[in-house]
């Protein structure tokens, strides 16, 4: 069977008790051998929190992996026993980068076969002193990866994004001919390790109905167009631009495989409405699969035994079903 390898996330949200949730269902362990990286002692909070008949088995690598119903593969990792619960901290930051480091080398030594993040704290980071703005960037940097773009799923939406996290200002600027071509191109790749063979590739347009023929800004015309023919010239399916406003509602009628978007709220509001507690976040690109619920640390609920371990466990299916 195949290994995931899934980072505990931030020890003070909602990480460890959806990972408890998610690993109590004993048929799990009958397609996948799931091993934690995480904090022995915050794990065990968390199962002490839920009150669920499973119980730790620290290990020290992948291959001593035996999936047993009733018990959770750790490996433990420095940082995380100290721990403020429901907020951001300089140790949680601290904990979810080791967490994520040992991820990285697991599965480039291909000693697991995809890794799953549970959520990471973007403040918590910056307090530690990263300087990463979140897991996709941080992953990109750890493996070296220059082209890569973030892929959202949930229902029948799927979304990749030319800019991630950056204010709306800066978006405009981003919107480059090359960026847009690129995260066609990684579109395509997406739809490859779906197994969608002859994708239907939408791109959205920057503006209000995609400009209005200059009326409304001329990105599309200048900049996202000559993209479009470009990723036609290499034998790419791609269309558009499209109003932003209409393109949803064709894929939502199933007639588009993937939507290119070009900045992060355009792709995420509409896919979170529709599938929010199955939505899946996935780095297109990385020389290894990785997966992550598409939700943050939930520091309101963090705790309190009330997480929602849905998009845990689509994250986990996805990344079975992936490929590279």
């Amino acid at each position: 069977m195949k290994k995931l390898a899934i980072t505990m996330g931030d020890p003070g949200g909602v990480g460890p008790e959806i990972i408890v949730r998610a690993l109590s269902f004993a048929e799990v362990n009958e397609y996948c051998t799931p091993v934690v990286i995480g904090d022995r002692v915050v794990m065990e909070e968390a199962i002490k929190l839920l009150g669920l008949p499973v119980r730790l088995h620290v290990i020290n690598g992948p291959g001593e992996a035996d999936p047993t119903p009733g018990f959770i593969e750790l490996i433990e990792t420095e940082g995380g026993t100290d721990f403020a619960r429901g907020k951001a901290t300089a140790e949680g930051g601290s904990a979810c980068v080791s967490f994520i480091k040992k991820a990285v080398e697991l599965a480039a030594g291909n000693s697991v076969d995809a890794v799953v993040t549970a959520p990471i704290s973007k403040k918590a980071l910056k307090m530690a002193g990263f300087h990463w703005p979140g897991h996709t960037e941080m992953l990109a940097g750890l493996t070296g990866t220059r082209d890569y773009a973030m892929m959202l799923v949930g229902g029948v939406l799927r979304v990749i994004l030319v800019t991630i996290h950056t204010s709306l200002r800066n978006v405009p600027d981003l919107i480059t001919r090359d960026n847009v071509l690129k995260t066609i191109r990684l579109a395509k790749k997406a739809c490859n390790m779906i197994g969608i063979a002859d994708p239907v590739i939408a791109v959205a347009g920057l503006n209000p109905h995609a400009g209005e023929s200059g009326i409304f800004g001329d990105e599309e015309e200048k900049v996202i167009r000559p993209a479009i023919e470009e990723a036609m010239k290499d034998g790419i399916p791609a269309e558009g631009p499209y109003p932003p406003d209409t393109v949803f509602y064709r894929a939502y009628k199933v007639e588009i495989d993937i939507i290119v978007c070009m900045y992060h709220d355009q792709g995420l509001i509409p896919l979170k409405m529709t599938a929010f507690d199955e939505g899946v976040n996935v780095t297109v690109g990385l020389p290894f699969i990785r997966t992550s619920p598409d939700h943050g640390t939930a520091y309101d609920i963090a705790w309190k035994g009330k997480a929602n371990p849905s998009s845990m466990l689509e994250a986990m299916k996805l990344a079975l079903r992936l490929k590279i």
